[in-house]
């Protein structure tokens, strides 16, 4: 019974250093450092006191027990250093994740630098690796994918926007029924003869055209911050937000309002361009097929990002995927079917008149997809 007792024993002990021996302390600490000109030393870094700096530094030492990978979120041009060498370059604003075991000898201590040339790094979002990522070769400077990621206070956040689109969707069918039945009943959405009734034959800057866009413009600006919610930012944001401001309310209200102008703005641009090439008389038919698609479609978006925040944990890939391609299928459908109704009553055979759906259709379609989806 000692024998076995001893031999059981030993087991547990070396289950227990196996296991701790797996677990490695991070390389970073939240303790960041400021370089002081006039004392010529480097000093804690406290945000509450100090101004934003373009420079932070750590002292980093690595050993076995060490994990030598690190995650940040990184804006373009975005450099990192060991001792003054170069051993990291961001060329596009996403999340890395690089290995400095080849740039470090174990025991030996190494001062970090964390640089970019505009303005002050994300530092906050420099931590282990959370997910089993392949390691980027610094040498090559390659960008990685960004890894989107769901904490659970975004997670509430988005819900209470989401009941605040669900009051608005249902005060405007209680106050606008014959304008939102005008929109969201499936035979007046088929029908080319209704683009002339209820709320598409009230000019855009009617109450009830502004309440329908903005309640759409808010349902499919939730979608887009969550899909994009800890990329850190998407590449649009980054000209607008310092990291520290960069919270997700103000991405909602930021991109609530930019589609909200876009919508509203996009009938003085449709103005503009059929006084150009001369198709004037096509413009309101146009604008109309567009709303009528755009806020239909757009009543879909909500449960979307049901399902999104229903199966993220389990399946994440899969509802990232599903929710991008929600978004690229209605850019693309509300196209489609604006060529469509254009076509019944203009003939697309006129090549002047192809090229300037071109301009006002294709190519705001390809830059909002880049701007949306392909960051």
């Amino acid at each position: 019974m000692r024998f076995w007792g001893a031999v059981l024993g030993l087991c547990l002990w070396c289950g227990v250093a196996w296991g701790q021996s797996e677990t490695l302390k991070p390389l970073l600490s939240s303790d960041w450092l400021i370089f002081k000109a006039k004392q010529n030393k480097l000093v804690p870094y406290l945000p509450e006191f100090h101004e934003e700096r373009q420079a932070l530094y750590q002292w980093v030492t690595l050993d076995k027990f060490t994990n030598p990978k690190i995650e940040f979120a990184a804006r373009q041009e975005l450099c990192l250093f060991l001792d003054n060498r170069l051993v990291f370059v961001a060329d596009s604003t996403a999340r890395y994740t690089i290995d400095l075991s080849p740039f470090m000898k174990p025991g030996k201590k190494y001062l970090l630098s964390v640089w970019h040339p505009d303005q002050q790094p994300n530092y906050p979002s420099f931590k282990v690796p959370q997910q089993s990522v392949t390691s980027i070769n610094s040498k090559a400077v390659a960008a990685f994918r960004p890894i989107p990621k769901q904490p659970d206070s975004h997670r509430s956040a988005l819900i209470f926007f989401m009941v605040v689109v669900g009051l608005i969707y249902g005060a405007l069918r209680m106050t606008f029924y014959s304008d939102f039945a005008s929109i969201f009943r499936w035979s007046s959405f088929t029908k080319l003869s209704t683009l002339e009734e209820g709320l598409l034959a009230k000019p855009i800057g009617n109450w009830s055209s502004i309440l329908f866009v903005l309640a759409f413009a808010l349902s499919f600006a939730l979608l887009i911050v969550a899909i994009h919610t800890n990329l850190e930012d998407l590449a649009l944001l980054n000209q607008l937000f310092t990291a520290t401001q960069a919270d997700l309310i103000s991405k909602i209200l930021l991109y609530s309002l930019m589609i909200f102008l876009f919508v509203l703005f996009k009938y003085l641009f449709l103005r503009l361009m059929g006084f150009i090439f001369g198709v004037g008389e096509m413009v309101l038919s146009q604008y109309r097929e567009f709303l009528r698609t755009l806020l239909g479609m757009g009543l879909f978006l909500p449960f979307v990002l049901l399902l999104y925040l229903g199966l993220w944990s389990s399946t994440p890939q899969v509802v990232y995927w599903i929710a991008n391609v929600s978004i690229t299928a209605l850019l693309v459908f509300t196209v489609v079917r604006t060529f469509q109704t254009v076509s019944k009553k203009y003939s697309l055979k006129n090549l002047h008149l192809f090229s300037y759906l071109c301009a006002t259709e294709v190519i705001p379609l390809m830059i909002l997809l880049k701007l949306i989806v392909f960051v």
